[in-house]
């Protein structure tokens, strides 16, 4: 059973390759915020491995959040996801996901992950092709 109140926390240095100016969501070279959205969901998806035999897995569905404050190369960001509730059938996981930097909060919001079948749901992505 997934427990409320599991949380992970991941943490990076931001180098060149994780700016807005880098991925082209902006121009400067501050942390981007899809590697801080990117971070948050990586968070969420931690918590839950502890959960899922090995035929399982989870994907997001929905993610809603604010990237308050910017971060410079070189400093160290840090993302952190808490499972706040669980579907009565356990297959839809909500988060409370935050970002900060060395320097203080840089982002916040709501995570919600599907729990799947991995071969179902790979098998659905492929059909894909076949239409």
């Amino acid at each position: 059973m997934i427990a409320i109140g599991t949380a992970c926390r991941l943490e990076q240095t931001v180098t060149e390759e994780y700016t807005a100016a880098t991925i082209g969501s902006g121009m400067l070279p501050v942390f981007a915020t899809p590697y801080m959205a990117a971070m948050m969901e990586r968070a969420a998806q931690s918590c839950l491995i502890p959960y899922l035999d090995k035929s399982m897995g989870s994907v997001g569905i929905r993610l809603n959040i604010t990237h308050d404050a910017p971060t410079p190369l070189g400093m160290k960001v840090y993302a952190e996801a808490e499972i706040t509730s669980v579907s009565e059938n356990g297959r839809l996981v909500e988060f409370s996901v935050r970002a900060w930097d060395d320097k203080g909060p840089i982002g916040s919001g709501t995570h919600t992950r599907a729990v799947i079948n991995n071969d179902k749901f790979m098998e659905k992505c492929q059909a894909k092709l076949e239409k």
